[in-house]
């Protein structure tokens, strides 16, 4: 039944041969991996302003020119980009190239910090979704924390059904969103041409002088609005999924997202200050933005509509990153490695699912609170862009082939750029909650120097090398645990007979009478195993029963200890929850024991 459940949900399982059929073209690899940078335009600008709020109308008419840096710095970031899919075709997200060109240090923090960011970028996303949809709905404010859960869990199957398959369900909201935010900034743009001048609003002129506490204000609303820059390093993790040429068409991709990006977010945010908008804590920037511009019309609901999709479905651009750089991690041993074996529908299985639990938490931990989330947002990736722009520049600089120094000048500069604005970011937004990504990142480290030590340890504890062979066990000591006397407990027995040269059938009695009648009925068996009573005043099974097999244990030092457990087997699973868990707790207490093997013998019943 769980099988067939499964195989609804996400479909039959892919062959390995199928995987050259799952890579995509440029119209729906961009569906996959621009969602996370398109669905930020929602956001980063009323991020802008919130942070430019406590200042003056004046200061808030800078939001404008903050706008015009961080487009520069997206553009920048773009073309540094298209230096490293240049350089690692096969994909080379920062983890790979930190790693490789900085050191192993630099690469699990450039893989720990985007790890935590495709987190956030899930939790972030599915939130400001739900609040979009609030924003339209206010009816809806109560089930704002629900909304964002139920979202999580329909990505989750759309992704455990493969990339192809979830390509090709988020196409529909993308190009919608893409559409109709192209079209309202039209709208606005010729709206404000034909009513009014140009000219800013009086109130709005911009000041001569900015005083200590101005510019801190405009630093703080730059580090929020550079969340505007968040998935742009998507592309370079997922190279797998384009067709040949993965080089070309990812970097034409990677082009296509940066410009819509770059128009989209200058275009709201122009809008707002145009408008003289602020945000307001009912409604969101951008539906303000579009309720100005469209005059309240249908169409304002189809940008709410879309704002809300491309929000939800953001969180995909992580659904198909996330478990990618889980993988390389899982490879070199710094992750489980579970985490990098395919699932049957040809993705990282493992690494969805471990996605959709820690962002459900992380809501939950918020309350789905997006500006709550926010501050934590954008540290990780600009952690990642700075460490991959360096380690390339250091790429550069050692090979020094053809066009080196242009591509060395691209990279170095956007080194020194993103590590600039990640000084920035990270002053700014430390108080507001960026102390937590200060310190989890660090937790992260120790956690994958832990998991690679341990793998370590199994490796050489594993390996055959300098390997001497102990001197072999002279017998077999049997014990069979019964809990009464039937017909579950024979084939048990007899399978004891046949491996043991010693065996002994174990009873715990948890009263006199009930003993005699187990050995009344033991004796009718007529064997010669004997039967060793236990007296348990407590009424405790699993803990006299371990107690005498390690006394058995102790006094066989030269000999095999095995355990078979009787156990019969309903005929339907949920019948197993009608009966007690006796054999499970034992295999439990005694599966970290050295010198016992455990062992089951069911006996399915026929009714």
């Amino acid at each position: 039944m769980l099988s067939a459940v499964r195989h609804l949900l996400i479909g039959n399982p892919l062959a390995s041969s199928q995987a050259y059929i799952e890579r995509l073209g440029i119209p729906l690899a961009l569906v996959i991996v621009s969602a996370d940078s398109l669905s930020s335009v929602a956001y980063a600008s009323e991020e802008i302003f919130i942070a430019l709020r406590v200042g003056s109308a004046s200061e808030r008419s800078y939001a404008i020119f903050i706008t015009l840096a961080i487009v520069v710095l997206l553009l920048l970031v773009v073309m540094s980009y298209t230096q490293v899919m240049r350089a690692y075709p096969n994909g080379g997200g920062a983890y790979v190239v930190a790693k490789e060109n900085l050191g192993t240090t630099p690469g699990i923090i450039a893989g720990a910090s985007l790890l935590i960011d495709y987190i956030l970028t899930v939790s972030v996303s599915v939130t400001a979704g739900s609040a979009a949809l609030v924003s339209a709905f206010p009816d809806l404010a109560s089930y704002h924390t629900v909304v964002a859960i139920t979202l999580v869990g329909i990505l989750t199957v759309i992704n455990l059904r493969g990339v192809r398959q979830s390509a090709q369900f988020l196409a529909l909201p993308v190009y919608l969103f893409i559409g109709s935010f192209l079209i309202m900034i039209a709208m606005g743009v010729f709206r404000y041409i034909s009513e009014g001048s140009l000219l800013l609003p009086s109130q709005q002129r911009i000041p001569t002088e900015v005083n200590v506490l101005g510019l801190f204000l405009l630093l703080r609303a730059f580090s929020s609005g550079c969340v505007a820059l968040t998935g742009i390093e998507s592309i370079a993790n997922t190279m797998g999924i384009f067709r040949p040429p993965e080089t070309r068409n990812a970097r034409i991709t990677l082009l296509i997202m940066g410009l819509l990006v770059a128009s989209m977010f200058l275009g709201v945010s122009a809008l707002a200050v145009l408008f003289n908008i602020d945000p307001v804590k009912e409604e969101t920037l951008v539906s303000l933005v579009a309720r100005t511009s469209l005059g309240g019309n249908a169409f304002y609901y189809v940008v709410q509509l879309s704002t809300l999709l491309i929000l939800a479905i953001a969180a995909n651009t992580s659904f198909a990153a996330f478990p990618r750089i889980s993988s390389r991690l899982a490879a070199d041993s710094f992750l489980p490695k579970p985490l990098a074996n395919l699932g049957d529908r040809l993705v990282f299985s493992n690494g969805v699912l471990l996605l959709a639990g820690l962002s459900i938490l992380l809501i939950l931990f918020f309350q789905g609170n997006t500006h709550h989330l926010l501050p934590l947002y954008a540290i990780g990736v600009f952690i990642g862009f700075s460490l991959t722009q360096a380690g390339m520049a250091v790429r550069w600089w050692r090979q020094r082939g053809r066009n080196w120094l242009r591509a060395f000048l691209t990279n170095g500069f956007g080194a020194c750029a993103t590590g600039v604005v990640l000084l920035v970011i990270t002053v700014g937004k430390f108080t507001l909650g960026a102390w937590m990504v200060a310190i989890a990142i660090p937790l992260m480290l120790m956690l994958f120097i832990a998991i690679r030590r341990h793998y370590d340890h199994v490796a050489e504890a594993l390996s055959l090398e300098h390997y001497v062979s102990p001197p072999s066990a002279v017998g077999n000591v049997v014990i069979v645990p019964i809990g009464g006397v039937n017909r579950s407990v024979l084939p048990a027995i007899e399978y004891a007979q046949r491996i043991g040269t010693t065996v002994r059938a174990v009873h715990i009695a948890s009263d006199e009478d009930g003993a005699r009648a187990t050995q009344h009925r033991w004796a009718r068996l007529q064997n010669d195993i004997p039967l060793i009573v236990i007296p348990s005043p407590y009424r405790e099974v699993v803990g006299p029963l371990v107690s005498y097999i390690m006394e058995v244990v102790k006094s066989h030092p030269s000999e095999h200890i095995t355990v078979v457990i009787p156990e019969f087997v309903p005929r339907r699973w949920w019948q197993r929850l009608l009966h007690n868990q006796t054999a499970f707790l034992l295999k439990l207490a005694l599966y970290f024991e050295r010198r016992v093997i455990v062992t089951n013998v069911p006996y399915h019943l026929s009714k």
